[in-house]
């Protein structure tokens, strides 16, 4: 098992789910495992984006963008709506496959990166 935490953007967006949404949003990342982690299979996928090695989880309506900090620790960077990534694919125009998203394209980077401002 891993300690979970949450930056300020993640911890907002659960924050807006009632309760019981929370729990079952929160629970497949609660119950990832070191090796879930080695080889990841959908609905986990693993990237690797500055020489820096994240992790997406879809949960639901929801994705987890999280990395592994030490061995116990997955720090979770954002939370998104499924909607609101594919709105910004949209208006940018940018290709719908995640892994080319989050890999080739830094305006993705930048767009999350206003979401913790």
């Amino acid at each position: 098992m891993f300690q979970v935490t949450f930056s300020a953007q993640a911890l907002g967006e659960l924050k807006k789910l009632d309760p019981l949404a929370q729990m079952s949003a929160f629970e497949p990342v609660g119950q990832l495992k070191p090796e879930d982690l080695t080889h990841p299979r959908e609905p986990l996928g693993r990237f690797v984006r500055a020489g820096k090695t994240l992790f997406r989880l879809r949960a639901g309506e929801l994705r987890f963008y999280f990395e592994l900090r030490g061995e116990a620790e997955l720090h979770v960077l954002y939370i998104l709506h499924h909607h609101s990534l594919e709105d910004f694919l949209l208006r940018n125009r940018l290709p719908v496959s995640e892994g080319q998203l989050v890999e080739q394209h830094s305006k993705f980077w930048k767009y999350l990166e206003t979401l913790t401002k």
